[in-house]
């Protein structure tokens, strides 16, 4: 009986603390640094979230650029799912995949000359990934540039202007889908 108490008193300090005094520390901080962050990076335009900086969205009209496919299930872009296919590379399904992937890129682009970035045939490992490469974008420029009825030099500017660099060797220069769809936009309507 003599070690139980102070076991039990040390369990229930142990768990005061790290169970509910440091979350709450961690959050209370979080919102406090950094605000737009904690509460998901949510995008508002007309005071309406339209979406996350974080976590992609389907694209299908021929005025928005496209992402990267998403693996998760049962929906796109579904946060309660990610993950990747998981296909092997020599699984059938994969390999049927891609071909779909392809075809549908070349059905909607069919004024492109370049060859399809592999990033817009392939899911992200997250399923989620709501960037491109400015690469991928370029590629969708006569679709976008079309359907806006804008020049190819207004859409290439448009995704100069929304390009992120990060610092030196830290990744690779990407574009945010609905960040540079919302620039479209906010520039001209669909269709006009």
């Amino acid at each position: 009986m003599n070690y139980l108490r102070p076991s039990i008193v040390l369990l229930l300090f142990i768990t005061l603390i790290t169970g509910l005094i440091y979350p709450l520390a961690v959050t209370g901080l979080a919102h406090l640094l950094f605000p737009q962050q904690s509460y998901g990076s949510l995008i508002t335009v007309q005071n309406k979230v339209v979406g996350s900086a974080l976590i992609g969205q389907t694209f299908n009209q021929a005025g928005y650029f496209s992402g990267r496919p998403s693996a998760t299930s049962p929906e796109p872009y579904n946060p309660l799912a990610s993950g990747g296919s998981n296909l092997a590379a020599s699984n059938p399904l994969l390999r049927q995949r891609i071909d779909a992937n392809i075809q549908r890129l070349r059905q909607a682009n069919p004024e492109a000359k370049a060859a399809i970035p592999a990033e817009l045939v392939l899911a992200s490992a997250s399923g989620l990934d709501p960037h491109i490469s400015p690469q991928s974008a370029d590629f969708q420029i006569p679709r976008i540039a079309s359907a806006r009825h804008l020049a190819p030099e207004q859409v290439r500017e448009l995704i100069k202007l929304h390009t992120q660099t990060p610092l030196s060797i830290l990744g690779e220069p990407v574009v945010n889908v609905l960040e540079l769809n919302l620039a479209l936009d906010s520039a001209t309507q669909v269709g006009q």
